[in-house]
């Protein structure tokens, strides 16, 4: 039952934006009762969290490649291909949105999920030394993903390879381990 609404919440999302999502809707397209709908998810608020959630948690997973700079790039590439799905215009549509208060909570609780995911990557870099001490994790989430939504909702350039890898390159610019003195600690990045 939750893939068969899950997919038909994103289905209705798609069809016709936020304003137009109902859980009658969603059951008759799920095929399920209404009363399912809301004993599980509560309010439209929370089956549309679920089902973002969901979707991005495939569409944008949770790299882990073994060094940071290619974790760092493949959530960065991750995160501007799902921007140019009819899910991910939906979401950057709905993030500048004001007049929804009934979806400030979501909104956060999306973020919190995401910025989740980005500690994950700063963690097991910090386990393999890649990380200098101290760094604040969502702080160099939003340092990674702020370039990307400049482009998607204010400049509109493109979002090619060479912008997006140049913007690992900056954040890990600041993040990286600092060599303890000239020609000893450093790795080939560092020099």
């Amino acid at each position: 039952m939750r893939v068969a609404v899950l997919s038909a919440t994103v289905d209705v999302l798609l069809d016709g934006g936020l304003d137009a999502l109902s859980i009658g809707e969603v059951a008759r397209r799920a095929g399920v009762h209404e009363t399912s709908i809301y004993r599980r998810w509560g309010t439209r608020a929370g089956l549309a969290l679920d089902a973002v959630l969901d979707r991005t948690q495939t569409e944008v997973p949770v790299p882990d490649t073994g060094a940071l700079r290619t974790d760092l790039n493949a959530l960065l590439h991750h995160a501007a291909a799902f921007s140019r799905t009819p899910l991910g215009e939906l979401l950057l549509r709905m993030a500048v949105r004001e007049n929804m208060a009934e979806y400030e909570e979501v909104r956060e609780r999306f973020w919190h999920h995401r910025f989740a995911a980005g500690s994950a990557v700063l963690a097991r870099a910090e386990q393999r030394g890649e990380l200098r001490a101290g760094i604040d994790h969502r702080l160099v989430f939003e340092a990674l993903m702020g370039p990307l939504h400049m482009r998607l909702l204010l400049t509109r350039e493109p979002l090619d390879d060479a912008f997006l890898d140049g913007v690992v390159g900056l954040v890990l610019a600041g993040i990286a381990p600092q060599c303890r003195s000239a020609g000893t600690g450093c790795g080939e990045e560092d020099a």
